[in-house]
């Protein structure tokens, strides 16, 4: 159990049967009046944030939270991940991973997230190195104007990238920006 004063950034608790992570804490002490810290909570099921305001001693759960590293196989229509040690193949929709489906290459090692046994969220690794599979062709001498261009990797997202890079060509993206980093020799 946590108490009011173990509240910080980053600690995750539960409440209301949620898993909650503390966005900010404010410890306030008025001249008149009880003890108290204001704090903001990001549901870590709903992604929604909460201002609440707790008084000094009470407490809180803390999340049953259970991180696991897992393997993407392929997609249908929900997303097939193994674990690599058990074998065991868990089946999430598309909804629970949003925009990071978007980044899943086949045999990418992912965390997975679990609350109560139950998949939450998923984390990807921060760089990926991908194949161009649809690019405009780039121009002749055109390379000192820092300009870009859409390009389709083989994971399916819309980047943009240099007018160097052409289909075929690997490149490593960085999945939390969504942004073309360097090529890579293959």
């Amino acid at each position: 159990m946590y108490e009011t004063s173990d509240l910080r950034k980053n600690l995750k608790i539960q409440m209301d049967g949620d898993p909650y992570v503390v966005i900010e804490a404010q410890f306030v002490k008025p001249g008149k009046g009880v003890a108290f810290t204001r704090t903001k909570l990001r549901n870590m099921i709903t992604g929604n944030v909460i201002e609440r305001t707790f008084r000094s001693g009470e407490k809180f759960e803390q999340a049953d939270l259970r991180e696991q590293t897992l393997q993407f196989l392929y997609a249908d229509d929900s997303y097939h991940f193994m674990n690599t040690e058990t074998f065991e193949q868990l089946e999430l929709p598309g909804e629970l991973l949003g925009e990071d489906r978007l980044f899943l290459i086949e045999n990418l090692n992912v965390s997975v997230l679990f609350f109560n046994a139950r998949p939450i969220g998923l984390t990807l690794p921060t760089f990926i190195e991908v194949a161009v599979t649809e690019t405009e062709p780039g121009l002749r001498g055109d390379t000192a104007t820092g300009s870009t261009k859409p390009a389709i990797i083989a994971s399916g997202a819309k980047i943009q990238v240099p007018l160097f890079i052409n289909e075929g060509d690997w490149i490593k993206v960085d999945t939390r920006s969504k942004e073309y980093i360097e090529r890579v020799k293959r």
